[in-house]
C-alpha cells in the first residue's frame, strides 16, 4: 500500500501519546553549558562565538530599549534552528512543519512588539498607518491597507518558516523515492539521482537555518519599528 507523503508531518505516537514535546527538548539537551573553566572546550568556544555574533549583527541597530530582547531572540535562534535541523534525521520528525506551532511563535513575538510600540511611544505606532504627505482622498482606503498589512505580519512568519520546510521535506522524500524505483530498472540513472538528493539536502540544511534567521530577523525588524 503506498503511505502518503505528508504522513511524515504527522506527529508520531507512543502507546497512544504524542512525542512531539519530547522532539521539542531533545535538541536543547544537546547543547553544552558554558563552564566555570578559563579556558572551555572547542565546541562551547565555537557556540559562544555564534551566538555573541548573531546577537551583534541583529541588534546593532536597535536601541538599548530594544537590546533588552537580545537573551530571547538569541535563544528563539538557537531553539528554531534546533528544530529545523531535528527533521533532517532519519526516523525523525519536524516540529516546525506544523503551522500550529509556528503560529504560536509568530503571534507572541508580533504582538508583544505591537503592544511595546504604543505603550512607549503611541504617537509614532499609529503614524506608521498614515505616511506623511498622503493625498486626503487615499487617507482611508491606506490606512485601511496598512492596518490589513498590519495584521499579516503574523500569518506571513507562522507560514513562511512552515511552507518552506514542508516543501524541502517533500521534494527529498519524492527524489529518495525516485531513485529507490528507478535502482534495479536503471541504476546508472538512480545514482545521478542519488546525487542530486545529496545536493539538496545539503541545501535543506541551509534552507533551514537560514529560515530560522529570517524569522528572527523580521522579528527585530517589527521590534526596531517599535522601539
Amino acid at each position: 500500500m503506498m503511505i502518503s507523503f505528508f504522513d511524515q508531518f504527522m506527529s508520531p505516537t507512543l502507546l497512544g501519546l504524542p512525542l512531539i514535546i519530547l522532539a521539542i527538548i531533545f535538541p536543547l539537551m544537546l547543547f553544552p553549558k558554558p563552564s566555570v573553566l578559563w579556558i572551555n572546550n572547542r565546541l562551547i568556544t565555537l557556540q559562544s562565538w555564534f551566538m555573541m555574533n548573531f546577537t551583534k549583527q541583529l541588534f546593532s541597530p536597535i536601541n538599548l530599549q530594544g537590546q533588552k530582547w537580545a537573551l530571547v531572540l538569541t535563544t528563539l535562534m538557537v531553539f528554531l534552528i534546533s528544530m529545523n535541523l531535528l527533521g533532517l534525521l532519519p526516523y525523525t520528525f519536524t516540529p516546525t512543519t506544523q503551522l500550529s506551532m509556528n503560529m504560536a511563535l509568530a503571534i507572541p513575538m508580533w504582538l508583544s512588539t505591537v503592544i511595546l510600540g504604543l505603550r512607549n511611544q503611541p504617537t509614532i505606532s499609529m503614524g506608521h498607518l498614515l505616511p506623511e504627505g498622503t493625498p486626503t482622498i487615499l487617507i482611508p482606503p491606506l490606512i485601511i491597507i496598512e492596518t490589513i498589512s498590519l495584521f499579516i505580519r503574523p500569518i506571513a512568519l507562522g507560514v513562511r518558516l512552515t511552507a518552506n520546510l514542508t516543501a524541502g521535506h517533500l521534494l527529498i522524500q519524492l527524489i529518495a523515492t525516485a531513485a529507490f524505483t528507478l535502482l534495479p530498472l536503471m541504476p546508472t540513472i538512480a545514482m545521478l539521482t542519488t546525487l542530486i538528493l545529496l545536493m539538496l539536502t545539503l541545501l535543506e540544511v541551509a534552507v533551514a537555518m537560514i529560515q530560522a534567521y529570517v524569522f528572527v530577523l523580521l522579528v527585530t525588524l517589527y521590534l526596531q519599528e517599535n522601539t
